[in-house]
């Protein structure tokens, strides 16, 4: 089971901290990811991150701005979004990258 969480509106140039909570799996087996979809898109993955922690990828469009994190010891992935612009607008999606189940999101809106 993925729980997202930590969504909401925020303004231009803030910041937001999403987590997921992952159940039902040994989470510190699995690399794991977040993805985004807005309106009249493709669900399309942002950060992705390995089973240890040690390597992280990002899209270009989010480098420099967000940063994806676990904790292995409480089965939680994390993305900090720093520097928000209104195209980060989105749900916000985990996902464990070898499965294909999803949890129920949670909405950013970047908007003044």
């Amino acid at each position: 089971q993925l729980v997202e969480s930590g969504g909401g509106l925020v303004q231009p140039g803030g910041s937001l901290r999403l987590s997921c909570a992952v159940s039902g799996i040994r989470f510190s087996f699995y690399d794991m990811a977040w993805y985004r979809q807005a309106p009249g898109n493709q669900r399309a993955m942002v950060a992705s991150i390995s089973r240890s922690g040690s390597t992280a990828n990002y899209v270009d469009s989010v480098k420099g701005r967000f940063t994806i994190s676990r904790d292995n010891a409480k089965n939680t992935v994390f993305l900090q979004m720093n520097s928000l612009r209104p195209e980060d607008t989105a749900v916000y999606y985990c996902k464990v990258v070898t499965f294909n189940s999803w949890g129920q999101g949670t909405q950013v809106t970047v908007s003044s």
